[in-house]
């Protein structure tokens, strides 16, 4: 089985949001189905197929979240002052067209999310960053375009 790497915060955030998942939103959806199964006719029940319907969603998702989980590999960004861009490390970076400045997060493809500044470490930016050191300039090239940034800081 190939192994995902996960910082430790991502692989906590999954657990938590799986014990959510079983020990509030299935039981309250178990509810749910038997108080629309005592209203009888079930062909015609629509408070019963909703919450059934409900049921399988949130079943899937505990599916998914224990198949990330169980490939996921958590890697510990090493402390101390960073010399190059690594897994888990946070990098500012400035577009060198726009003069604009973002501040992102290296980590795992199940935990990413840009608009909360977590790159996942397969994207295209992501791939150009790694091994890079501070004040390089690094190219992108992305679907549609190629981008230029600089490498402003890198820390954890």
């Amino acid at each position: 089985m190939e192994r995902t790497p996960i910082t430790r915060e991502g692989f906590q955030r999954l657990r938590d949001e799986l014990d959510r998942l079983k020990r509030i939103e299935r039981p309250t959806v178990i509810q749910e189905i038997k108080e629309a199964r005592s209203h009888g006719d079930l062909s015609e029940n629509a408070e019963y197929h909703a919450a059934r319907e409900k049921q399988g969603i949130i079943e899937a998702k505990i599916r998914d979240i224990e198949t990330k989980l169980a490939s996921s590999e958590i890697l510990e960004c090493p402390a101390g002052p960073k010399k190059k861009v690594i897994f888990g490390c946070r990098v500012k970076l400035e577009d060198l067209d726009t003069g604009e400045i973002a501040e992102y997060r290296i980590v795992g493809p199940f935990e990413a999310d840009i608009h909360l500044g977590l790159l996942s470490v397969t994207s295209p930016i992501a791939r150009a960053l790694i091994g890079k050191t501070m004040d390089d300039d690094i190219t992108v090239e992305a679907p549609g375009n190629t981008k230029e940034y600089e490498i402003l800081e890198i820390g954890d």
